[in-house]
């Protein structure tokens, strides 16, 4: 009895790992507390200097930078449970989300922070929250469209076997989605958000240092950090806060990315299990721990009762799997593309209003021949890209070990600010007389080649080990395993990584065909450097042309030849 009793006393007590999780706990969230005095304090006034170069610094700096982008992030996974899953389930709503989705991913959204500052300053003015809202907005636009087309991908490629399954045991639109659908989507949505994590990096630069007008509100941060020492040269300092980046992104990379791929593991759709998985020290802790999983159990208990209710959500619009969608009403499916047609007119006639205000038809053809220039761009890198980068991301993704080691070095060099580059690119371009539009357009995709391995090598680690063992014991090798085997599977991650990667070239191309280094400009022909000078000289109409031009362009590109091809790959290539 004695013997049970101390047993008992003990299983009560914390054990060393309760300590050390609770420790890591207090230490985070004192770490928030402290950067909430900044978040909260009065706003500074215009023009005043708020970011000091000193070393010292760089840790609260790192802070404030990584609580914003860890707010934006919680924004886009809220944006893309809502966004992609509509998308997904209702074929109407398609028609019009996607191609908004493609738009927003490939147009200049740092061209209407002015817009949203204004906006977020005007709810808390005199206070830094609101500029800290608008710097998150920022940044969100960064991570959003990335994640929704991952989700969206994936809801769309739900093995068949399963979703009958689902549909045998009765479940709920409610509890298909928690049970089946969303664990299906967790790898690939995982390595996206790794990669919308880096690719925040890029607009923290430009978010945290927000200019309105003649004035400029600066926030504390790496990017603030980073474009000042930028601006006045100054190497070393430009050195620390890369190694800050590189810290930051390998602490979060340990403390929640590698624990969160590690626990997604167990929902790769497969029969056998692989011999190589994936490891975590961190959800090893939190396995052995008894304090900590006692009082987390009751939350995930909660959590598991709210998934498997059986709630009937209404159908506003109607579901892919419904009988309407086997037999479509045509007459409800004219009005709404009437309406569709008829705001897209609306829409398209205040545009082209405003732009003849000052714009004639020669320079809108001469806008078509600049686009058509930074499509053909575009394309030659997004080949290249894969080229290299597709059988480099299977061979990492079908070794989780090896996924691990490279896991936090491909997010640095995705977070790499490009702009630091800027220099070494003008120098070599003058002193060797080299032709811009060729060695210009690698800065375009230096930033977006990594949507493209993010999400090979989170479809490679979601192939199921059963087939890559029918694979070996039918002896299927060399390039007839690439192209009946790995490929195929691997293509709906494949195509997802580079719709998103075209549209963020799109988007960079703006800041890569119009490069400014001191007294230098360095110019290739594309729309991206017709809008950079149209801003840099304040013409609005030319602004809006070169715009709407790119959006056109990426909408057909999108429409005729990636969903297509994505299309093919939904109906032919699904596990």
């Amino acid at each position: 009895m004695l013997n049970s009793l101390a047993s008992a006393g003990r299983r009560a007590l914390p054990n060393q790992w309760d300590l050390i999780a609770l420790a890591a706990i207090m230490a985070v969230l004192t770490a928030i507390a402290q950067s909430y005095h900044g978040i909260s304090a009065p706003l500074p006034a215009a023009n005043e200097p708020v970011v000091s170069l000193d070393y010292s610094n760089l840790p609260y700096y790192a802070l404030r930078t990584a609580l914003r982008m860890f707010a934006a992030l919680a924004a886009s996974l809220v944006f893309t449970f809502t966004y992609a899953t509509l998308a997904a389930k209702s074929r109407r709503a398609e028609m019009v989300l996607i191609p908004v989705l493609d738009i927003l991913q490939s147009v200049p959204v740092l061209g209407f922070l002015s817009f949203t500052v204004t906006f977020f300053l005007g709810l808390f003015p005199g206070n830094t929250f609101g500029a800290e809202l608008a710097a998150i907005f920022a940044i969100f636009t960064s991570q959003a469209w990335n994640m929704a087309f991952s989700l969206y991908q994936s809801l769309r490629t739900v093995p068949r076997d399963l979703d009958e399954v689902a549909r045998g045991l009765r479940l709920t639109g409610w509890q298909k989605f928690w049970q089946l659908e969303a664990p299906f989507s967790m790898p690939g949505l995982i390595w996206n958000t790794m990669m919308s994590m880096s690719g925040g990096w890029f607009f923290v630069v430009a978010s945290e240092a927000i200019t309105v007008g003649d004035t400029t509100i600066t926030l504390p941060g790496v990017g603030s950090y980073i474009a000042k020492a930028n601006n006045e040269g100054n190497w070393w300092a430009i050195g620390a806060a890369v190694l800050t980046m590189a810290i930051v992104i390998l602490i979060y990379d340990q403390l929640l990315f590698r624990p969160i791929v590690a626990w997604a593991a167990k929902f790769k759709v497969e029969l056998s299990e692989s011999q190589d998985v994936s490891g975590s020290w961190v959800l090893n802790l939190l396995q052995r721990t008894h304090w900590v999983r006692l009082g987390a159990g009751p939350i995930f208990e909660a959590l598991r009762s709210i998934s498997l209710l059986p709630i009937r959500v209404p159908r506003i619009l109607p579901a892919r799997s419904s009988e309407e969608e086997q037999h479509p009403s045509r007459i409800v499916d004219a009005l709404w593309i009437l309406v569709v047609l008829a705001v897209a007119a609306w829409a398209a006639w205040l545009t082209v209003t405003y732009i003849a205000t000052e714009v004639g038809w020669d320079e809108v053809l001469h806008v078509f021949v600049l686009t058509f220039y930074t499509l053909i761009r575009v394309l030659a890198l997004i080949f290249l890209a894969s080229l290299i980068w597709v059988p480099i991301s299977v061979w990492i993704g079908l070794r989780p070990r090896w996924a691990e080691a490279v896991q936090p070095i491909a997010q640095f060099l995705a977070a790499f600010p490009v702009n630091l580059l800027f220099g070494a690119t003008v120098s070599l371009v003058l002193a060797f007389n080299l032709n811009a539009n060729i060695w210009l357009s690698f800065l375009i995709i230096f930033g977006t080649q990594w949507y493209i391995v993010f999400n090979v090598i989170g479809g490679a680690a979601a192939f199921p080990n059963d087939l890559r063992e029918a694979a070996t014991n039918f002896r299927v090798h060399g390039w007839q395993w690439w192209k009946q085997v790995m490929l195929p599977g691997i293509a709906p991650y494949y195509l997802t990584g580079a719709i998103t990667a075209s549209g963020g070239s799109w988007n960079a191309s703006i800041v890569a065909e119009y490069v400014k280094w001191k007294d230098h400009t360095v110019t290739a022909q594309g729309v991206g450097s017709y809008i950079a000078e149209a801003t840099d000289k304040g013409d609005f109409p030319k602004i809006v042309l070169g715009v709407a031009m790119m959006s056109i362009f990426v909408t057909l590109l999108n429409r005729l030849f990636w969903r297509r091809l994505y299309a093919y790959a939904e109906r032919r290539l699904r596990l």
